[in-house]
């Protein structure tokens, strides 16, 4: 499992991404802890052109293959808090089964300052 920092401002985003197993069933989960208010996670479009879906509007990608997922964290507005993201990559039918793959990402959203 890796473990990652990043400080945001608020409104800033953060685009992580992450390798998917669609194919074999695996879908990647979030998790928000610790001041949960203070971020926002979406799925973004993916490097291959595949859309949040799954659908590959080109033909993108060979069967099987894994597809790039990308996820925007963004800071909220007015910062000031940190939260922890557990992301996991798990297979929906099988709640009990560990999961594939984790991703943790530590966010600290700075308050923004008076201007000088």
């Amino acid at each position: 499992m890796e473990v990652r920092s990043i400080v945001l401002g608020p409104g800033e985003p953060y685009e992580l991404r992450l390798t998917g197993r669609g194919a074999r069933g695996y879908v990647w989960t979030w998790q928000v802890t610790g001041d949960a208010d203070v971020v926002t996670v979406a799925e973004g479009p993916t490097a291959s052109g595949v859309t949040p879906d799954g659908a590959t509007p080109s033909g993108a990608g060979l069967p099987g293959a894994p597809v790039e997922r990308t996820y925007v964290v963004r800071g909220r507005p007015p910062g000031g808090g940190r939260a922890r993201i557990r992301f996991a990559q798990v297979r929906p039918p099988y709640p009990d089964e560990a999961p594939y793959d984790e991703f943790v990402l530590d966010v600290e959203v700075v308050a923004v300052t008076g201007a000088a």
